[in-house]
């Protein structure tokens, strides 16, 4: 088997191929900067540039699945400018797939999988949400999310299988939302945001990547939610952090106002609570190696992470 890859060199692209080349399949991948282009027996590097349409057709010979990841960060300040690339690198990234699709011979390419984010379900303290919500959340993100996956549905028109894949929040030493909430707790500063009260869904990122591949191993089409069977208040979080961190958590909760004031309209990442389920792929079989976050945490904390071999 043969998989093109959007964001392989991003940190959960790094976790899936690593997981793909664990299963003997090679990998193709995009990548906007020629530095990054490798040659390898099982993983190759091809450029593209989703801003000018442009992608080089080599990397779809032979591929049976496309996993796409390409997307800016929503973790810096959401100015005007940034908030349009946002938008712009996932819409456009996957525009140019199909550009590139609709002008190929692709008889062997039969699936794409691409990210989601559990931001497109609306912000509330009390509902549990699964894949057939139909309403999308009032927000800038909640567009965003929206947008992406219409976005995705349009390769259904080429004969694919479609899977999006919402993903909450991952879980990783190496980058992400973790690090940034572990500082603050190893600093003996930790604490929770507003009421404390807000729903975390969230997911280890080695859990992560096997989903993916779980997906692409089985053929699924459709929607899943990328999250652990058991999501957590942001109050619950801070103090399982600080346990198996070993620091104490003793401030008060931080003012909704402060961070608004800090980091403007990407506070609202912090203070939306969406509490969603996993049931859906489990119920296709997936299984959670990390169902529970303190087990999840005490992984990333208590030993040393694997070290990924795919050259930068």
């Amino acid at each position: 088997m043969k998989v093109l890859i959007t964001g392989a060199t991003g940190l959960v692209g790094k976790e899936i191929v690593r997981v793909l080349h664990d299963k003997n399949v090679t990998v193709h991948y995009l990548t906007r900067s020629t530095r990054k282009i490798h040659s390898d027996s099982n993983y190759k590097g091809f450029y593209w540039n989703p801003s000018k349409g442009e992608l080089d057709p080599k990397s779809l010979e032979g591929v049976q699945t496309i996993i796409n990841l390409a997307g800016a960060t929503i973790a810096n300040r959401w100015t005007k400018s940034f908030k349009r690339k946002i938008m712009e690198s996932r819409v456009e990234s996957l525009k140019t797939l199909k550009k590139a699709l609709d002008g190929s011979d692709i008889s062997g390419i039969q699936s794409i999988i691409s990210a989601s984010a559990i931001g497109i379900y609306p912000n509330s303290l009390s509902k549990f949400y699964d894949e057939s919500e139909k309403e999308v959340d009032d927000s800038f993100l909640g567009s965003v999310v929206q947008q992406w996956e219409n976005a995705a549905n349009e390769f259904k028109d080429l004969g694919l299988k479609v899977a999006k894949i919402r993903i909450g929040v991952v879980l990783s030493k190496s980058g992400g939302a973790l690090p940034k909430m572990a500082r603050p707790v190893q600093l003996y500063l930790g604490a929770a945001f507003g009421s404390g009260e807000q729903w975390q869904s969230w997911i280890h990122i080695e859990d992560l990547a096997q989903l993916f591949v779980y997906i692409v191993e089985n053929g699924l089409k459709g929607t899943f939610n990328a999250v652990a069977p058991n999501p957590v208040t942001q109050s619950k979080m801070t103090k399982i952090l600080g346990r198996v961190l070993n620091k104490p958590i003793w401030l008060p909760n931080i003012p909704k106002f402060a961070m608004q004031g800090l980091l403007g309209e990407m506070s609202y990442l912090l203070f939306a609570s969406q509490r969603v389920s996993s049931k859906r792929i489990e119920k296709k079989g997936f299984v959670f190696q990390y169902p529970n976050l303190e087990p999840a945490l005490m992984n990333l904390y208590g030993q040393e992470k694997k070290e990924s071999y795919i050259v930068e």
